[in-house]
């Protein structure tokens, strides 16, 4: 089946960059990157398509934060600049059946999850 592990969390300082990787195993889908901060909702931070042709930003991150993805590597990348304090959360990497899409709930597959940490 699909089976997702995220990497590249850490601690850095505001303004401070980050990488975050998905290394996935099995088939090739369209992937997503949403993250969570105790007692608050859910945020969808970004999608891309299979095919790497169609791509999503949230608006809290737009212009900051970069997805790609390798498919020879079979791998999702977040490239995340000038973070901010309420970049803080836990980074949730997620895998669809659908050819593209920007809703949670059609995802199927979820990643553990990789802890950042923006200090000021």
């Amino acid at each position: 089946q699909v089976q997702l592990v995220e990497s590249g969390g850490g601690l850095v300082q505001a303004g401070g960059s980050l990488r975050l990787s998905c290394a996935a195993s099995g088939r090739t889908l369209s992937m997503g990157w949403s993250r969570q901060t105790p007692g608050k909702e859910r945020e969808f931070v970004s999608a891309i398509s299979r095919s790497g042709g169609s791509i999503y930003y949230a608006d809290s991150v737009k212009g900051r934060f970069t997805i790609s993805r390798d498919n020879a590597k079979n791998t999702v990348y977040l490239q995340m600049n000038s973070l901010k304090p309420e970049d803080t959360a836990v980074y949730y990497c997620a895998a669809s059946s659908y050819s593209y899409s920007v809703t949670p709930g059609h995802y199927s597959y979820w990643g553990q999850g990789t802890q950042v940490t923006v200090s000021s």
